[in-house]
């Protein structure tokens, strides 16, 4: 029985790794935080996945808080680079396979085409150039690494834009969301089946993928689907970015392409309104 070691898992990601983990009961599965684990000590990383005879390395850890990084940039860096560079030395010299989660913000969301695996990476955030800074030490430590880009998360776990837009849809009679920031939502389970879905297929394949839910759509459009969904009435009116000033730049279009993954792995993705569906089912109990 193989051994996943799965970090990060108190976030959104991991907590839908855990749930995806029972669809798989041919893995053995360990879940860790910084409790648990601290990926920022290397000798720490060793001893753990020696003593658990660790085969694959799932990390979903990550430093998300996007605009309070561009103070906090020791820390980010410490998380988002450092510490996967330790994932991936340690993961290299013990032969294990890892499977690290990236971002959308690797680019500076100026094209208006969706963004292929192939197209050059431009960061505008401390963020964006600390997710960065991490799948290049990863590419540089560790052959057998899978790096999963994605965009938009949510999930019935942790916090996040569909729970807040909830939430707030019922304690208010209007909202203002942006319009013109165009991405795709991906729910954090279909992310999670994917993984599992790369752990099980015969083949490992190296190299950096983009996975999303299919489908485009702004903020905004999002907002109308999730309270539409969730039954709450809520008078929703759409703004631009410059009417919405905030701390760091966020992508005005990180639509990604998800050709590669779908060839190399032969993976489904549902439309981003379907698992939608599914989340707000879940978190209306």
């Amino acid at each position: 029985m193989k051994t996943i070691l799965i970090t990060g898992s108190n976030g959104q990601l991991g907590g839908e790794m855990q749930v995806a983990a029972m669809q798989y009961p041919e893995f053995y599965y360990i879940y860790t935080d910084i409790d648990e684990l601290d990926i920022c000590n290397k000798t720490e990383v060793e001893n753990f996945v020696k003593r658990y005879k660790v085969d694959f390395i799932v990390n979903c850890a990550a430093y998300t808080a996007v605009d309070k990084a561009e103070d906090d940039t020791e820390l980010c860096y410490k998380i988002n680079a450092e510490a996967v560079r330790n994932i991936g030395e340690v993961a290299e010299k013990n032969n294990i396979k890892v499977i690290h989660v990236s971002t959308d913000y690797v680019y500076d969301g100026t094209h208006h085409l969706p963004y292929n695996e192939e197209q050059p990476v431009c960061p505008a955030t401390v963020y964006g150039k600390s997710k960065l800074a991490g799948e290049q030490a990863l590419l540089e430590t560790c052959k057998q690494s899978v790096i999963l880009r994605t965009s938009w998360l949510y999930s019935s776990f942790g916090n996040n834009f569909v729970k807040t837009m909830m939430k707030l849809g019922e304690e208010r009679d209007s909202l203002n969301v942006i319009y013109d920031q165009i991405g795709t939502p991906t729910y954090a389970a279909d992310l999670a089946d994917t993984i599992m879905q790369i752990i099980k297929n015969e083949t490992f394949v190296p190299g950096i993928y983009h996975f999303s839910d299919e489908g485009v759509c702004s903020w905004y459009d999002f907002t109308k689907s999730i309270h539409r969904i969730a039954g709450i009435s809520c008078d929703v009116h759409p703004i631009e970015t410059k009417d919405y000033p905030a701390r760091t730049p966020r992508p005005q279009y990180s639509v990604l392409n998800k050709a590669k993954i779908k060839a190399t792995y032969g993976i489904k993705i549902p439309h981003w309104e379907e698992s939608l569906v599914t989340c707000i089912e879940i978190l209306k109990g």
